[in-house]
Protein backbone atom coordinates (compact mmCIF):
# COMPACT_ATOMS: atom_id res chain seq x y z
CA UNK A 1 0.00 0.00 0.00
CA UNK A 2 1.38 3.20 -0.65
CA UNK A 3 1.28 5.59 1.94
CA UNK A 4 -1.24 8.76 1.67
CA UNK A 5 0.51 12.37 0.79
CA UNK A 6 -0.77 15.56 2.74
CA UNK A 7 1.02 18.43 3.14
CA UNK A 8 0.43 20.20 6.35
CA UNK A 9 -1.11 23.27 4.13
CA UNK A 10 -1.43 25.93 6.74
CA UNK A 11 1.66 27.49 7.90
CA UNK A 12 2.40 27.00 11.66
CA UNK A 13 1.36 31.08 12.06
CA UNK A 14 -2.02 29.93 11.05
CA UNK A 15 -4.41 29.56 13.91
CA UNK A 16 -6.58 26.03 13.72
CA UNK A 17 -9.71 27.68 14.71
CA UNK A 18 -9.45 30.23 12.30
CA UNK A 19 -9.94 27.10 9.74
CA UNK A 20 -13.28 25.66 8.76
CA UNK A 21 -12.04 21.74 10.41
CA UNK A 22 -13.92 18.47 9.31
CA UNK A 23 -13.20 16.37 12.83
CA UNK A 24 -14.05 12.25 11.89
CA UNK A 25 -15.37 10.56 15.16
CA UNK A 26 -17.16 10.91 18.69
CA UNK A 27 -14.59 9.17 20.29
CA UNK A 28 -10.96 9.74 22.63
CA UNK A 29 -9.00 11.92 20.26
CA UNK A 30 -12.35 13.29 17.72
CA UNK A 31 -14.44 14.56 20.48
CA UNK A 32 -11.85 16.52 22.40
CA UNK A 33 -10.54 18.21 18.52
CA UNK A 34 -14.06 19.43 18.38
CA UNK A 35 -14.13 20.89 21.70
CA UNK A 36 -11.02 22.80 22.22
CA UNK A 37 -11.91 24.12 18.73
CA UNK A 38 -15.16 25.35 19.85
CA UNK A 39 -14.13 26.75 22.92
CA UNK A 40 -11.48 29.13 20.63
CA UNK A 41 -14.27 30.06 18.26
CA UNK A 42 -13.42 27.79 15.74
CA UNK A 43 -15.79 26.46 12.70
CA UNK A 44 -16.62 22.69 13.19
CA UNK A 45 -18.05 19.73 11.25
CA UNK A 46 -17.96 16.40 13.02
CA UNK A 47 -18.96 13.48 11.13
CA UNK A 48 -19.24 9.85 11.98
CA UNK A 49 -20.43 6.86 10.19
CA UNK A 50 -22.45 5.96 12.94
CA UNK A 51 -25.52 6.90 14.58
CA UNK A 52 -25.23 6.81 18.25
CA UNK A 53 -27.85 5.15 20.14
CA UNK A 54 -29.98 7.50 22.38
CA UNK A 55 -28.79 7.56 25.81
CA UNK A 56 -25.08 6.94 24.70
CA UNK A 57 -22.33 8.46 25.91
CA UNK A 58 -21.89 9.68 21.86
CA UNK A 59 -24.76 10.47 21.44
CA UNK A 60 -24.90 12.64 24.71
CA UNK A 61 -21.21 13.84 23.01
CA UNK A 62 -23.34 15.19 20.20
CA UNK A 63 -25.94 17.17 21.94
CA UNK A 64 -22.99 19.07 23.82
CA UNK A 65 -21.06 19.43 20.35
CA UNK A 66 -23.71 20.85 19.09
CA UNK A 67 -24.81 23.45 22.00
CA UNK A 68 -21.15 24.58 21.64
CA UNK A 69 -22.04 25.59 18.04
CA UNK A 70 -20.75 22.36 15.46
CA UNK A 71 -22.67 20.79 12.80
CA UNK A 72 -22.64 16.96 13.40
CA UNK A 73 -23.20 14.68 10.79
CA UNK A 74 -24.19 10.83 11.42
CA UNK A 75 -24.48 8.21 9.26
CA UNK A 76 -21.87 9.50 6.56
CA UNK A 77 -20.99 7.27 3.88
CA UNK A 78 -17.44 6.33 2.44
CA UNK A 79 -18.16 9.70 -0.40
CA UNK A 80 -19.92 11.97 1.64
CA UNK A 81 -17.11 14.02 2.58
CA UNK A 82 -17.97 17.84 3.69
CA UNK A 83 -16.01 20.66 2.16
CA UNK A 84 -13.82 22.12 4.85
CA UNK A 85 -9.98 23.92 5.01
CA UNK A 86 -8.69 20.79 7.11
CA UNK A 87 -9.66 16.97 7.87
CA UNK A 88 -8.63 15.92 11.34
CA UNK A 89 -8.84 11.93 11.45
CA UNK A 90 -9.08 9.80 14.54
CA UNK A 91 -6.58 7.60 15.02
CA UNK A 92 -8.63 4.89 14.57
CA UNK A 93 -9.45 6.07 11.08
CA UNK A 94 -7.80 3.42 8.10
CA UNK A 95 -5.02 5.05 6.13
CA UNK A 96 -6.90 3.57 2.84
CA UNK A 97 -10.51 5.28 4.32
CA UNK A 98 -12.20 7.09 1.24
CA UNK A 99 -12.66 10.17 3.28
CA UNK A 100 -8.77 10.63 3.55
CA UNK A 101 -8.70 9.49 -0.20
CA UNK A 102 -11.29 12.33 -1.18
CA UNK A 103 -9.36 15.05 0.89
CA UNK A 104 -6.40 14.35 -0.65
CA UNK A 105 -8.02 14.42 -4.10
CA UNK A 106 -9.61 17.55 -3.78
CA UNK A 107 -6.28 19.23 -1.88
CA UNK A 108 -7.57 19.50 1.59
CA UNK A 109 -4.86 18.83 4.23
CA UNK A 110 -5.25 15.91 6.38
CA UNK A 111 -3.84 16.04 10.86
CA UNK A 112 -3.55 13.63 12.70
CA UNK A 113 -4.80 14.27 16.69
CA UNK A 114 -1.00 14.84 17.22
CA UNK A 115 -0.65 17.71 14.53
CA UNK A 116 -3.89 19.47 16.18
CA UNK A 117 -2.42 19.34 19.29
CA UNK A 118 0.66 20.33 18.70
CA UNK A 119 -0.87 23.74 16.82
CA UNK A 120 -3.16 23.83 19.72
CA UNK A 121 -0.20 24.72 22.12
CA UNK A 122 0.34 27.83 23.71
CA UNK A 123 2.84 30.68 21.75
CA UNK A 124 4.47 31.27 25.25
CA UNK A 125 5.69 28.70 27.77
CA UNK A 126 4.01 25.34 26.39
CA UNK A 127 5.46 22.13 28.38
CA UNK A 128 7.77 20.25 26.06
CA UNK A 129 6.78 17.01 24.31
CA UNK A 130 8.84 13.17 25.47
CA UNK A 131 8.38 11.05 22.96
CA UNK A 132 7.56 7.32 23.17
CA UNK A 133 7.50 4.62 20.17
CA UNK A 134 8.28 1.54 19.46
CA UNK A 135 6.32 -2.23 18.31
CA UNK A 136 6.57 -3.19 22.23
CA UNK A 137 7.08 -1.56 25.43
CA UNK A 138 5.55 1.85 24.89
CA UNK A 139 2.53 2.06 28.08
CA UNK A 140 5.45 0.88 30.51
CA UNK A 141 7.80 3.16 28.77
CA UNK A 142 5.62 5.63 28.95
CA UNK A 143 4.10 5.12 32.54
CA UNK A 144 7.89 4.84 33.51
CA UNK A 145 8.92 7.94 32.77
CA UNK A 146 5.91 10.25 33.79
CA UNK A 147 6.66 8.48 37.65
CA UNK A 148 10.21 9.75 37.15
CA UNK A 149 8.80 13.04 36.09
CA UNK A 150 6.51 13.72 38.93
CA UNK A 151 9.35 12.13 41.23
CA UNK A 152 11.51 15.21 39.79
CA UNK A 153 9.05 17.13 41.03
CA UNK A 154 7.28 18.14 37.68
CA UNK A 155 3.72 18.34 37.05
CA UNK A 156 3.54 15.74 34.63
CA UNK A 157 1.30 13.33 32.79
CA UNK A 158 1.29 10.10 30.72
CA UNK A 159 -0.44 11.14 27.54
CA UNK A 160 -1.64 10.10 24.09
CA UNK A 161 -1.74 6.52 22.56
CA UNK A 162 -1.82 5.52 26.11
CA UNK A 163 -5.67 6.72 26.19
CA UNK A 164 -5.19 10.16 27.57
CA UNK A 165 -6.50 12.71 25.12
CA UNK A 166 -3.35 14.86 24.20
CA UNK A 167 -5.47 17.62 23.00
CA UNK A 168 -7.37 18.20 26.99
CA UNK A 169 -3.54 18.47 27.93
CA UNK A 170 -2.01 20.91 26.19
CA UNK A 171 -5.35 23.07 26.37
CA UNK A 172 -5.44 22.14 30.07
CA UNK A 173 -6.21 25.39 31.97
CA UNK A 174 -3.57 24.04 34.77
CA UNK A 175 -0.52 23.84 32.23
CA UNK A 176 2.04 21.40 32.55
CA UNK A 177 5.78 21.49 33.20
CA UNK A 178 6.28 18.56 30.36
CA UNK A 179 4.17 15.78 28.73
CA UNK A 180 5.00 12.29 28.14
CA UNK A 181 3.56 11.37 25.19
CA UNK A 182 3.11 7.99 24.08
CA UNK A 183 3.19 7.52 19.99
CA UNK A 184 2.17 4.68 17.94
CA UNK A 185 2.47 4.03 13.89
CA UNK A 186 -1.65 5.41 13.14
CA UNK A 187 -0.69 8.59 14.50
CA UNK A 188 2.39 9.40 13.03
CA UNK A 189 0.81 8.92 9.15
CA UNK A 190 -0.01 12.44 9.34
CA UNK A 191 2.29 14.62 11.69
CA UNK A 192 4.32 17.51 10.08
CA UNK A 193 5.75 19.66 12.29
CA UNK A 194 5.91 18.22 15.81
CA UNK A 195 9.24 18.85 17.24
CA UNK A 196 9.44 16.97 20.45
CA UNK A 197 12.31 17.58 22.99
CA UNK A 198 13.56 13.96 22.86
CA UNK A 199 12.36 10.68 20.86
CA UNK A 200 12.64 7.14 22.17
CA UNK A 201 11.98 3.79 19.64
CA UNK A 202 11.83 0.81 21.37
CA UNK A 203 12.15 -1.78 18.89
CA UNK A 204 10.56 -2.45 15.66
CA UNK A 205 8.89 -5.54 14.77
CA UNK A 206 5.92 -6.71 12.61
CA UNK A 207 3.09 -4.83 13.45
CA UNK A 208 0.04 -2.82 11.65
CA UNK A 209 1.07 -4.40 8.52
CA UNK A 210 -2.60 -4.85 7.99
CA UNK A 211 -2.97 -1.56 8.37
CA UNK A 212 -0.10 -0.16 6.59
CA UNK A 213 0.21 -2.79 3.78
CA UNK A 214 4.20 -3.80 4.27
CA UNK A 215 6.47 -4.14 7.17
CA UNK A 216 8.57 -1.35 5.19
CA UNK A 217 5.76 0.65 5.01
CA UNK A 218 5.14 0.62 9.01
CA UNK A 219 9.09 1.16 9.74
CA UNK A 220 8.79 4.22 7.54
CA UNK A 221 6.34 5.85 9.65
CA UNK A 222 7.80 4.95 12.46
CA UNK A 223 11.19 6.40 11.63
CA UNK A 224 8.76 9.65 11.14
CA UNK A 225 8.66 9.95 15.32
CA UNK A 226 12.19 11.09 15.03
CA UNK A 227 12.17 14.20 13.03
CA UNK A 228 12.32 17.76 14.20
CA UNK A 229 13.22 16.33 17.65
CA UNK A 230 15.65 19.19 19.32
CA UNK A 231 17.75 17.61 22.22
CA UNK A 232 18.00 13.75 21.91
CA UNK A 233 17.27 10.79 19.78
CA UNK A 234 17.08 7.81 21.73
CA UNK A 235 17.89 4.35 20.50
CA UNK A 236 18.14 -0.10 21.09
CA UNK A 237 21.86 -0.81 20.56
CA UNK A 238 20.05 -4.37 20.27
CA UNK A 239 18.00 -3.17 17.42
CA UNK A 240 19.59 -1.40 14.62
CA UNK A 241 17.07 -0.77 12.59
CA UNK A 242 16.18 2.21 15.70
CA UNK A 243 19.73 3.23 14.94
CA UNK A 244 19.31 3.89 11.20
CA UNK A 245 16.25 5.73 12.04
CA UNK A 246 18.19 8.21 13.68
CA UNK A 247 21.07 8.22 11.44
CA UNK A 248 18.13 8.97 8.61
CA UNK A 249 15.93 11.53 10.88
CA UNK A 250 16.14 15.23 9.72
CA UNK A 251 16.55 16.86 13.57
CA UNK A 252 17.41 20.16 14.85
CA UNK A 253 20.65 21.07 15.02
CA UNK A 254 22.81 19.50 17.75
CA UNK A 255 20.36 16.83 18.51
CA UNK A 256 22.13 14.36 20.27
CA UNK A 257 22.08 10.60 19.79
CA UNK A 258 21.95 8.66 22.62
CA UNK A 259 21.58 4.48 23.18
CA UNK A 260 20.43 1.94 25.47
CA UNK A 261 22.13 -1.24 26.55
CA UNK A 262 22.31 -4.50 28.16
CA UNK A 263 25.78 -4.29 28.41
CA UNK A 264 28.37 -2.31 29.57
CA UNK A 265 27.44 1.18 27.72
CA UNK A 266 29.40 3.18 25.73
CA UNK A 267 30.27 6.56 25.56
CA UNK A 268 26.86 8.33 24.65
CA UNK A 269 24.78 5.24 26.04
CA UNK A 270 22.97 4.18 29.40
CA UNK A 271 23.64 0.56 30.35
CA UNK A 272 24.34 -2.04 32.63
CA UNK A 273 27.36 -2.69 34.59
CA UNK A 274 27.43 -5.82 37.41
CA UNK A 275 24.15 -5.20 38.86
CA UNK A 276 23.79 -1.11 38.33
CA UNK A 277 21.62 0.43 35.65
CA UNK A 278 24.37 3.62 34.82
CA UNK A 279 24.48 6.66 32.30
CA UNK A 280 27.14 7.75 30.33
CA UNK A 281 25.47 9.62 28.23
CA UNK A 282 24.59 12.92 30.50
CA UNK A 283 27.61 13.71 32.13
CA UNK A 284 30.40 15.76 31.78
CA UNK A 285 33.40 13.14 32.17
CA UNK A 286 30.89 10.58 30.34
CA UNK A 287 34.42 9.00 28.58
CA UNK A 288 35.83 7.49 31.82
CA UNK A 289 33.17 8.14 34.09
CA UNK A 290 29.72 6.34 34.60
CA UNK A 291 26.48 7.96 36.78
CA UNK A 292 24.58 5.09 38.79
CA UNK A 293 20.91 5.59 37.98
CA UNK A 294 19.23 2.57 40.10
CA UNK A 295 20.08 -1.19 41.33
CA UNK A 296 18.74 -3.67 38.75
CA UNK A 297 16.46 -5.21 41.86
CA UNK A 298 14.63 -1.58 41.62
CA UNK A 299 13.17 -2.46 38.69
CA UNK A 300 10.23 -5.01 39.47
CA UNK A 301 10.22 -7.41 37.41
CA UNK A 302 14.23 -7.16 36.67
CA UNK A 303 12.99 -8.87 32.91
CA UNK A 304 15.82 -8.26 30.60
CA UNK A 305 12.78 -6.24 28.44
CA UNK A 306 11.64 -4.16 31.53
CA UNK A 307 15.13 -2.95 32.20
CA UNK A 308 15.43 -1.78 28.47
CA UNK A 309 12.26 -0.09 29.18
CA UNK A 310 13.93 1.73 32.43
CA UNK A 311 17.01 2.91 30.71
CA UNK A 312 15.12 4.12 28.04
CA UNK A 313 12.62 5.98 30.80
CA UNK A 314 15.58 7.06 32.26
CA UNK A 315 17.42 8.71 29.03
CA UNK A 316 13.98 10.61 28.19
Amino acid sequence: MTLPVSGPGYGLDTPPESLHVIVTGLGVSGFPAAVALLERGGRVTVIDARVPDEGSPHAERVILLQTLGAEVMLGVGPDELPAGDVLVVSTGIPLDSPWIAAAIERGTPVWGEFELAWRLRPAQGAAPWLYVTGTNGKTTTTLMLESILKAAGLRAAAVGNIGVSLIDAVVNREPYDVLAVEIGAPHLAFVYSVSPEATVCLNVAPDHVDYFGSFDDYVAVKARAYERTQKACIYNVADPATEQMVRDAEVVEGCRAIGFTLGVPAPSSLGVVEDLLVDRAFLDNRASHAQELCALGDVKPPAPHQVENALAAAAL
